[in-house]
């Protein structure tokens, strides 16, 4: 059963922040280190250092490569990752608590981050 990535992976999330409308979390972690399944709403997700990562749910898997200080739109989805490059992975997700209109429409159909907005 998936679940809050706070209570699944509770080494490596943790709420900095949070309010009636979002969560800030932050993450670390090291090379070769695997998260177990876990869900994540709408949220944009903030670097704080490059790293490269596999994303895996039940519709896929793919890696992807990250510099320090990029804002990425992570539409909700529900998956599991592993740190398969060099450096250590930190990372903070701004979680968004109501669901925007296409959420449904996207439920079990996305995985990673989308590209920058520019």
């Amino acid at each position: 059963m998936s679940e809050d990535p706070v209570q699944t992976n509770p080494d490596h999330y943790t709420v900095v922040f949070e309010n009636d409308r979002v969560r800030v979390l932050e993450y670390r972690d090291k090379p070769g280190h695997r998260s177990t399944m876990h869900i994540h709403p709408d949220s944009v997700m903030i670097t704080a250092s490059t790293f490269r990562r596999r994303l895996s749910s039940g519709t896929g898997s793919m890696e992807v490569e990250l510099p320090a200080g990029s804002a990425r739109w992570l539409p909700a989805q529900e998956h599991y990752g592993e740190n398969i490059g060099d450096t250590d992975t930190h990372a903070f997700f701004v979680e968004l608590k109501e669901p925007g209109p296409a959420a449904a429409a996207r439920e079990g159909g996305v995985l990673g981050p989308g590209l920058p907005d520019r």
